[in-house]
């Protein structure tokens, strides 16, 4: 029997009115490829939709993200790999604690939870691909209307989606993303 995916009809656009709503309640201005996606295509469709919630606007699918860190710019990857990596070697060994309780409480103390959102600070999620894998866009600082892969699921990377990996990776942008598929602009061998 062959079967027909009837796609879901995109999500409207929003008015200038509801986008200078939802930028002035999240506290950020749109990247402009992103804003006229909003106004002239949809709320969704290629991205997560945002909308009107009981807790004002906000991405559908984006529950884990920190709204206090949305204003925050979006970091380079790279402007933390040293902290990660004092992170890494502070990392506790069971063998160093005298019982399962305090190898437990020294694991806790050192999860650092706030270290690891402020590295999606000033991003959400645009779409979700399964197993931990979501491509972000960045909204806010330098970085804004970029496109990138989180992979901290697997090998701890948050990596610019590019045309050009070969050429320093310069990450794509937002409307240079839509309509392709965020696993083509990875660097080869990725993961």
């Amino acid at each position: 029997m062959n079967r027909s995916v009837v796609p879901l009809p995109l999500p409207p656009p929003l008015t200038e009115a509801e986008t200078a709503e939802a930028e002035a309640g999240l506290g950020i201005v749109f990247p402009p490829e992103y804003r006229r996606y909003l106004l002239r295509v949809s709320a969704g469709g290629a991205v997560s939709r945002l909308m009107r919630t009981e807790n004002g606007w906000w991405w559908e699918g984006n529950e884990e993200c920190r709204r206090d860190l949305l204003s925050v710019p979006f970091p380079h990857p790279d402007s933390y790999v040293e902290a990660d990596a004092e992170l890494d070697r502070r990392e506790p060994r069971a063998g160093d604690h005298p019982d399962d309780a305090a190898f437990a409480r020294a694991m806790a103390a050192w999860d650092d939870d706030e270290f690891e959102d402020r590295k999606t600070a000033g991003a959400v999620v645009a779409r979700e691909h399964g197993c931990g894998f979501a491509t972000l866009l960045a909204l806010t600082g330098p970085l804004a209307g970029t496109m990138w892969w989180d992979g901290r699921a697997t090998c701890d990377l948050i990596v610019p989606l590019s045309l050009d990996h070969a050429a320093g990776a310069r990450p794509v942008t937002f409307g240079e993303w839509l309509g392709r598929d965020s696993w083509d602009l990875l660097p080869p061998g990725w993961g």
